[in-house]
Order: structure tokens, then C-alpha cells, then sequence
């Protein structure tokens, strides 16, 4: 019997420590932008939460 509304693996997904041996480097490059765009998507929610504690300790310190 077959579940269709069960999940399914994301077959692009990166995960760290996997051998890369029987990637293509296109797949590679591709697989290295999807990792910069995700880094810079986390440092932009860095920067808006070190922002966001900075005006909290402007607000509190008198």
C-alpha cells in the first residue's frame, strides 16, 4: 500500500557531512549558492536581532 500523503525527502536538500564525490560541479556550484544565500539570510537575522537588543539596552539603561 502506498501513502501519497506521506513526506517525502527534499532531494535538494544539503546535508553537512555528506560525501560529494558523485556530485556534478554544476551541482556543486549550485549547492554552494543555495549555502551563500542561506548564510546571508542568517547574518541579516543577526544583524536585525543585534539591532533589535541594542535598542532595548538604549531604552533601558538611564
Amino acid at each position: 500500500m502506498f501513502h501519497e500523503d506521506a513526506p517525502r525527502a527534499n532531494a535538494a536538500a544539503i546535508v553537512p557531512g555528506e560525501d560529494l564525490s558523485g556530485f556534478s560541479i554544476e551541482d556543486l556550484e549550485d549547492r554552494k549558492a543555495v549555502l551563500e544565500a542561506e548564510l546571508k539570510r542568517t547574518d541579516t537575522f543577526i544583524d536585525r536581532k543585534r539591532e533589535g537588543l541594542a535598542a532595548a539596552d538604549a531604552v533601558f539603561k538611564i
